[in-house]
């Protein structure tokens, strides 16, 4: 019965994504992705149930699609990360072994239906070697994906942070939901765990999928744009995109058309701006914002960060709201609000991000740095 549940669900959350207003390449990538899941969990339900041996053509038919699971769920993530890269060279490259996986399955679906139920009944009689070779690329490839999907992700954060400087509007939970829950059903398979746990996890994780997408806004419904005006996908801002995060600042900006002596002009700018208007005060502030108030190019100002501050556009704007908060905390003035209060007046949004930037900063929590600035 858990299956039949994994079916409709999938089936009725690609109904959705399909029938979405709005709808963009993520949208369609993650439609089919759940069909795939729902034709497999059908696979397997119509195996265990006898179903299979009835109608010949189930036979075998889902044989290349686990080999789908971590093209598709790369595909996703990449669309969402990085949407204009997302051409069709990425998605030959990506689905190149479920596709050599079908040709090399050609012998079997060539069989009599006699045969091939008789191969399905007796653990892949005669085809000992295609399942060796398909078992082992099948755990390597569930490894790579983890992998490339990670790397992924982490390169967006990172992208991010030198954008935001508030990034509760631009997280990867939904996206991270789907890694971790492939990444546990990947595990299942690669330990050749029991078929019914494997299939009961995917379950599982249609169902979450389903329950989470519905939540977060813009994954199943409409939401082109969050509050922040910025243009948004899935409940994801889009960034632009930066070259290979691996590269070392000095030669990342070889090429750059900011001379050292502007940079350190800009840099004077960039400091006297902050110090006069305070714009770190305001929560949504973006890397945008602040270069239309340089009037200088985004690239520009990010790389004067980078250089000359040594971290990123969203820790260097925190450590503002840091040093404000601190400043504010220790007069009598506002010892009538909370500390959570003066933290949303220095341009934090959220009572996690206030208090894990002002840890990593200060190395210690609010209440005890205030404890000790008011005994002071």
């Amino acid at each position: 019965m858990i299956y039949v549940i994994g079916i409709f669900v999938s089936l009725f959350l690609a109904s959705l994504l399909f029938t979405k207003a709005g709808r963009n390449g993520a949208d369609c990538i993650l439609g089919l992705w759940m069909i795939v899941i729902g034709l497999h969990l059908f696979a397997y339900y119509s195996l265990i149930s006898g179903l299979m041996y009835q109608y010949a053509f189930l036979i075998g038919f889902t044989l290349p699609f686990p080999f789908l699971h971590g093209p598709f769920l790369f595909l996703y993530a990449f669309a969402l990360t990085r949407p204009a890269a997302l051409k069709v060279r990425v998605w030959l490259e990506n689905l190149l072994l479920p596709l050599g996986i079908t040709l090399a399955t050609i012998p079997f679906y060539s069989l009599p239906t006699a045969r091939k139920a008789f191969v399905f009944q007796h653990e892949g009689e005669g085809f000992e070697t295609y399942l060796l070779v398909t078992n082992s690329l099948l755990s390597l490839s569930g490894i790579l994906y983890i992998y490339l999907t990670n790397r992924l992700l982490q390169q967006h954060k990172k992208r991010m942070s030198n954008i935001f400087s508030n990034q509760e509007k631009v997280n990867l939970d939904w996206l991270r939901l789907l890694f971790y829950g492939m990444g546990l059903i990947w595990l299942s398979i690669i330990l050749n765990l029991r078929d019914e746990l494997t299939f009961s996890l995917a379950t599982v994780f249609v169902v979450m999928v389903g329950y989470f997408g519905i939540r977060q806004a813009g994954i199943f419904t409409d939401q082109s744009t969050l509050n922040t005006g910025e243009p948004v996908i899935d409940g994801l801002q889009l960034v632009p995109e930066e070259p290979e995060e691996s590269m070392v600042r000095k030669n990342k900006y070889a090429k750059s058309g900011l001379s050292p002596e502007a940079s350190g002009i800009l840099h004077a700018r960039l400091y006297e701006l902050m110090n006069n208007q305070k714009l770190f005060l305001k929560p949504d502030l973006t890397l945008a914002d602040l270069a239309r108030h340089l009037d200088v190019h985004s690239n520009y100002l990010s790389q004067t960060i980078n250089e000359k501050e040594g971290t990123s556009f969203y820790e260097y704007i925190n450590g503002l709201r840091i040093e404000e908060f601190k400043n504010r905390v220790g007069l009598a003035e506002n010892q009538k609000y909370t500390l959570l209060a003066l933290a949303f007046d220095c341009g934090f949004n959220s009572k996690s991000a206030f208090n894990r930037a002002f840890k990593k900063s200060t190395g210690l929590s609010p209440s005890q740095y205030a404890r000790g600035a008011q005994e002071s």
